[in-house]
């Protein structure tokens, strides 16, 4: 008897899986969360096999288990990241009320962009600072005594190349 149960189990499992495989990744997200969502479920149907009752709806069963599972996964992590402090008077969650203002990254980092602006062909440069000024393009060309088409492309090859500049020095730091 017993075995005939699982063995209806398994048959209804095998023709729901697709079904269930589908759902899993929409409340997943992702390949691999869904595929543990899959299995955990496969696992407590199989294992719970004595508490479906025949003729009833067996994909509705399946999905409400599958369902549970995934919300109580959530709950598990959001429990987990949560800080809990048991210092008297939440001392360390309260100590960040107060802020000290503190621009030293922005120096460091503004600092860092000058240098980079300062390494910058002459040609390209003085365009690049006067657009950086304010100054428009034509007022730009007409004090370099250089076409307007040159001053364009020369502060666009400047950007260009800071840019290339910028993501080399702190895409080296942020590896590091």
């Amino acid at each position: 008897m017993i075995y005939a149960i699982q063995n209806q189990i398994h048959d209804q499992l095998d023709r729901v899986s697709n079904s269930l495989r589908a759902f899993s990744l929409k409340l997943t997200g992702n390949n691999v969360d869904a595929e543990d969502l899959y299995q955990d479920t496969a696992l407590r149907i199989i294992t719970n096999a004595d508490k479906y009752n025949p003729g009833t709806n067996f994909k509705a069963w399946a999905v409400t288990i599958m369902r549970n599972i995934f919300i109580n996964n959530y709950r598990k992590k959001v429990r987990r990241n949560m800080i809990i402090d048991q210092t008297p008077n939440n001392y360390y969650l309260n100590s960040g009320d107060k802020t000290v203002s503190n621009h030293g990254e922005a120096n460091v980092a503004y600092g860092e962009l000058i240098k980079m602006v300062n390494s910058l062909p002459e040609d390209f440069r003085k365009p690049f600072i006067m657009a950086y000024q304010g100054y428009k393009y034509e007022e730009i060309a007409e004090q370099l005594g250089s076409p307007l088409g040159t001053i364009k492309s020369r502060i666009f090859f400047a950007r260009k190349k800071l840019q290339k500049m910028y993501a080399e020095h702190y895409g080296k730091r942020e590896r590091a």
